[in-house]
């Protein structure tokens, strides 16, 4: 059992990086930080997230990717030369991962190439923060290799682009299937308790109780 005394929960600071307004998520307890979907582009907003780490006595210990569309790891260079820190992923993003430079020519942007992983990470395994862990959940459908990482004592899920406020993630990119994703959410997502918090890779916030009644793509 924790005591209490020196129980840090885990804090969720959100930034809304890049021309496609991805969300990047920095979780901490106090000490080390994790940083999820590193999407900073240019100067100003990675000294945007060094500051916060900074200000905060923060030092990241893992950079992790929810999956590896060009929008969540346009930071992921800038990870590696900073902190020495390659992203986690599941496997089968891999492909799409080592797209990203072409993707980004696609869109006229230029594009620093991210780094190899430094490791995988699949359903079932767990993301150590501290004392606190982060399950992991295999959601594939927006991407073949998509995972959400869920807390269930603090009740919130880091959801990427799998299901948002009164939507879900587009599936006409490369590796997208529409079933797979409803599937995904209705066996990974809506049999979360109805109080958890969905951290979602754009836009607000949700719950997924509220999600299960009132999203019109995908109903509980």
């Amino acid at each position: 059992m924790r005591s209490s005394r020196f129980y840090r929960p885990v804090r969720i600071t959100k930034f809304t990086f890049n021309p496609f307004q991805e969300n990047t998520y920095v979780l901490d307890n106090g000490t080390g930080a994790l940083l999820i979907d590193p999407g900073c582009w240019d100067a100003a907003e990675q000294e945007e997230l060094l500051e916060h780490l900074r200000t905060n006595g923060l030092k990241p210990v893992r950079v992790v990717l929810t999956h590896a569309h060009i929008d969540h790891v346009l930071g992921c260079a800038w990870a590696e030369r900073t902190f020495g820190l390659r992203p986690w992923m599941h496997k089968a993003d891999l492909p799409l991962l080592k797209a990203v430079p072409g993707r980004g020519a696609m869109f006229g942007l230029p594009v620093e190439a991210p780094p190899e992983p430094g490791g995988y990470i699949e359903a079932g395994d767990t993301i150590d923060l501290g004392d606190e862990q982060l399950q992991v959940r295999s959601v594939p459908g927006h991407a073949p290799g998509h995972i959400v990482l869920y807390h269930p004592a603090q009740a919130f899920v880091i959801a990427g682009d799998t299901l948002f406020h009164r939507s879900i993630g587009r599936t006409d990119l490369p590796g997208g299937d529409h079933e797979t994703l409803l599937r995904s959410i209705r066996e990974q997502l809506y049999t979360l308790p109805e109080d958890v918090r969905v951290f979602s890779g754009h836009g607000p916030e949700t719950l997924i109780g509220e999600e299960r009644r009132h999203n019109p793509f995908v109903r509980g």
